[in-house]
């Protein structure tokens, strides 16, 4: 999914175009097993708890670790992301249990995403301040870490005392990447220190590169020779005409496949390394487009090679043999 110098792509789920707040979910497990054959890097799913009218999007509809759990059973190599878990709302040994479970169940296909929040009306509904979630983000991002890393750590927080009991069971790497999104109310040289990479918006080209820029930099400063890759997110509305113009959408534009192209290559000489697609503001059916993203997109950005997990069952193996896009 991530590899220096190099961009790879992945897909929010549902993988649909839908107008209002609520996707139908149709087709949504045909589609992602698809997006899986064609070689996308990832699937990317949201945590949105509550449903508010007036925010306009409220993602796959499922608790992502029910979906994700659901999406390990019927997958076999693409990587399970979470764009991403609202830390505030949540007991950080919770994230850590649900985490590391579908880790495992899923041979170690899990990328964590972690955010602060930015539905401030969630929070009274979990008996919560807003505006200290940037603390609770913070002291949530610790526990993880500790948890994940550590064999009955010793931890004494906001969150309750942990002595003499661990957390089981560990990711099956020993750890999982954790990877912040916007600011989350941290300062950056925090998130360049703490996080494993980092997940930000669309912006536009000039300026989103000096922000791939500087966060190089921090990461290289914070961590000398380790690499912590840089992801964005990017609402798309493909045209059928593969030569028309983009044109602003929110968070995205509306364009043809080679001026797509022509984005997604100059964000990868820009030092960026995995965009994330998102149709919902498609004018054209999702599966078109997802064959057209396939076929004539995805070759040119192609995800690393990883081995196929063994305990997969017979009854969704045949389900995914590779199959053509030319």
């Amino acid at each position: 999914m991530f590899a220096e110098g190099r961009l790879t792509l992945g897909l929010f789920v549902p993988i649909e175009a839908y107008q209002g707040s609520i996707p139908t979910m149709r087709d949504h497990l045909i589609r992602a097993r698809r997006a899986e054959r064609l070689g996308f890097a990832a699937l990317w799913v949201r945590d949105v708890p509550l449903y508010d009218p007036s925010f306009g999007d409220v993602g796959q509809i499922y608790d992502p670790w029910v979906y994700l759990g659901y999406l390990a059973k019927h997958t076999r190599r693409i990587a399970l992301a979470t764009g991403s878990i609202v830390l505030p709302l949540r007991h950080p040994l919770h994230v850590a249990k649900a985490a590391a479970s579908v880790d495992q169940l899923s041979g170690g296909r899990i990328v964590l995403g972690v955010a602060s929040g930015d539905r401030p009306v969630e929070f009274p509904a979990f008996g919560l301040d807003a505006e200290a979630r940037g603390e609770r983000f913070h002291d949530s991002f610790e526990v993880l870490r500790q948890v994940f890393e550590t064999r009955f750590p010793g931890i004494e927080g906001p969150f309750g005392s942990l002595h003499d009991v661990d957390l089981i069971p560990k990711p099956v790497s020993g750890t999982l990447p954790l990877l912040v999104t916007g600011s989350s109310r941290q300062p950056m040289e925090w998130i360049a220190a703490q996080s494993d990479g980092w997940l930000t918006y669309p912006r536009p080209l000039a300026v989103q590169t000096d922000v791939i820029t500087t966060w190089k930099q921090l990461a290289a400063n914070a961590s000398p020779g380790r690499f912590k890759p840089f992801a964005q997110s990017l609402y798309i509305d493909l045209t059928a005409d593969p030569h028309a113009a983009p044109t602003p959408i929110h968070l995205g534009f509306r364009l043809g496949r080679t001026m797509l192209i022509e984005l997604l290559k100059q964000l990868e000489s820009r030092g960026a390394n995995h965009v994330i697609l998102n149709l919902k503001y498609g004018t054209r059916p999702a599966g078109d487009v997802l064959e057209e993203l396939g076929a004539e997109v995805i070759p040119l950005f192609p995800k690393q090679g990883m081995p196929v997990p063994t305990d997969v069952s017979e009854e969704s193996t045949e389900f995914r043999k590779p199959a053509s896009v030319g």
